[in-house]
């Protein structure tokens, strides 16, 4: 897995509280509950692909260029 990077997030109370309960009832930690609402928010917005997108992009072998010699 790809080490994490630390970002302190100031949350007012009734904010958290509301992301703990929806953590909870999902069965997830606070911190993965907000990094799978950020996620799929990215994606909504079509600022970062799908995952299977990405396993399909890093699959794919590259593309030779079109001024190398073979």
């Amino acid at each position: 897995m790809a080490p994490r990077k630390p970002f302190l997030l100031r949350l007012d109370p009734a904010t958290h509280e509301a992301l703990q309960r929806w953590a909870d009832a999902d069965l997830r930690s606070l911190n993965a509950q907000i990094e799978f609402l950020l996620r799929r928010a990215l994606r909504d917005a079509g600022r970062m692909p799908a995952p299977d997108e990405q396993v399909k992009t890093a699959a794919e072998p590259p593309q030779p260029r079109a001024d190398s010699v073979e």
